[in-house]
């Protein structure tokens, strides 16, 4: 029994598959028209395969896994459109690969995976219009690459091979640009720079702080990042650091209090104070003691001035340290506040019977204004007068009736302002012949902070809302105005606070009826 068995293997093993009819087969190689599969020939030792004018469509994970010993092979003129992930595994000794020809419009990241020894390769004749990124990492001994005749698109696409073609050893033909317009007939081999930008942008949540607020401020002391959080549920402003190595925002200390409505903090120079804004009990300031660790109050501010808090704006002038709170109250009165270097103390009366809501303080062509905004009058502007070192009202801000708030930013040096509306359209202002000039309109339903922000040359708008999301919007140089970017859902928001750690950007909305939301600023790399 086991002869026969011996014999019948002997018998089996000896026997060759015979050759395809649409294919023409020698000992070492194998060609074939208008076939539709891959040949299996015995024995294994074939070195050069073609297989022309076929009717493959893609070519699968380790399709010549089974012919080892191939150093060339020719797959032109087919109707291939997609080469998939590890498509020529299996091929240690592969030298030479032609794929011409075809309706190849890509292919996979890793479709040439582990070809190490191979010499040359021709993508020639295809449809190709970008490749994935480092699509040649594993080509180690590639000395000829054929790109010719397809039609890239010179965008962001085709960053990383632009950089691929300057630092390559190997051979390349000529890549012309198909495509934008500008770039069209250009050679890719010869650029340096493309003139798309190729990064965008996007903001993802980060950390979520168990706790509703309805403002947040951010300082620096000994190199360390820390917020302050008005919290008027837990009644408290609360203290957050940046934690380097957990790598999230942790409680750090609180100030306990009395419907806390605001926190802003102020370093004067070894000196950290957090102004505490309450609408019962009096507002206060805490300093913070370095050998406790902790804030302890300092300083109560006036009753008799501050009756309903709802801003607190801090600023320098000429080297004198300033603070203005904002009184919404009927019978309230925004002050201003000075440092004498013992104390802060009431230093003028700003606004009376007006119900201010907001204040502002800007650089206006070199001199210092302060905007009042209110709910029963336009905005108002002072402007600091040198003199009798106090804000003389300047003028006001027609046809802006019913402003919640008032922010600044600028971009390139031009002044803006953006102010909030709860009721019809928020406005952008912009700063040009002695006044302020209406540029752009954003529909705001019940919203309460319109606020401006920038990453370094990206500038956004945060509109927040009470009844549906937030929206922000992205500045566009071309049109200079803005254009709506991403939407975010956070309960009536109240504040947009950014906050930088250095190495990263975050933006901390506040919310007066839900958990405090952090977001992360990043960049994406459209290249990839």
């Amino acid at each position: 029994m086991a002869l026969r068995s011996s014999i019948f293997l002997s018998f089996i093993t000896s026997v060759k598959i015979r050759c395809p009819s649409t294919c023409s087969c020698s000992k070492e190689s194998i060609i074939c028209v208008g076939g539709t599969n891959v040949p299996r020939i015995s024995p294994n030792d074939i070195n050069s395969l073609s297989l022309v004018n076929g009717t493959f469509s893609e070519i699968k994970e380790a399709m010549f896994s089974h012919m080892q010993s191939l150093q060339l092979l020719l797959l032109n003129s087919n109707s291939l459109t997609t080469i998939r992930d590890d498509a020529f595994s299996g091929l240690p000794h592969l030298e030479y690969l032609f794929i011409e020809s075809n309706q190849l419009e890509t292919a996979s990241k890793y479709s040439f995976r582990g070809l190490r020894d191979l010499t040359h390769l021709s993508l020639a004749n295809n449809k190709i219009k970008a490749l994935p990124r480092d699509l040649f990492f594993d080509l180690d001994s590639l000395i000829e690459l054929d790109l010719r005749g397809n039609a890239f698109e010179c965008d962001c696409r085709a960053k990383w091979l632009m950089s691929w073609l300057k630092s390559t050893n190997a051979t390349v033909s000529d890549v012309l640009c198909a495509g934008p317009e500008a770039m069209k007939g250009k050679r890719l081999n010869d650029m340096t720079s493309l003139h798309n930008e190729c990064t965008s942008t996007d903001f993802t949540l980060h950390q979520s702080v168990a706790s509703e607020s309805l403002s947040v401020d951010t300082f620096t002391y000994k190199n360390d990042v820390y917020v302050a959080i008005a919290a008027p549920n837990t009644e408290s402003c609360m203290v957050m650091q940046w934690d380097h190595i957990e790598m999230n925002f942790r409680t750090y200390d609180n100030i306990t209090g009395q419907s806390i409505v605001g926190c802003k903090a102020v370093v004067i120079q070894s000196l950290v104070f957090v102004i505490v804004a309450q609408l019962f009990g009096g507002s206060h300031i805490y300093q913070f003691d370095d050998d406790q660790s902790r804030f302890n109050k300092f300083q109560d501010i006036e009753v008799s001035k501050i009756s309903k808090p709802n801003d607190i704006e801090t600023f320098q002038i000429a080297g004198d340290w300033f603070f203005v709170i904002a009184d919404s109250s009927k019978a309230g009165l925004s002050t201003l506040y000075k440092w004498n270097g013992k104390g802060f103390y009431s230093h003028q009366s700003l606004h009376e019977w007006f119900r201010d809501t907001d204040a502002e303080f800007l650089d206006v062509d070199g001199k210092a204004h302060l905007i009042l905004a209110s709910r029963s009058q336009v905005p108002v502007i002072y402007q600091w007068s040198r003199s009798n070192q106090k804000f003389v009202q300047q003028g006001e801000i027609p046809n802006m009736e019913d402003v919640v708030a008032v922010k600044h930013f600028r971009v390139k040096e031009e002044l803006y302002l953006a102010m909030t509306r709860y009721i019809g359209d928020s406005k952008l202002l912009h700063w040009g012949a002695k006044q302020f000039v209406e540029i752009q309109a954003l529909p705001s339903r019940g919203s309460m902070i319109l606020q401006p922000f920038s990453f370094k040359e990206r500038h956004y708008l945060a509109l927040g809302s009470d009844y549906t999301f937030s929206q922000i919007y992205l500045w566009d140089a071309q049109e200079k105005q803005f254009e709506r970017f991403k939407e975010v859902y956070i309960q009536a928001p109240r504040s947009f606070t950014l906050v930088s750690t250095g190495r990263r950007d975050f933006i901390f909305s506040s919310s007066f009826k839900g958990n405090t939301q952090i977001f992360e600023h990043i960049i994406i790399d459209l290249s990839l």
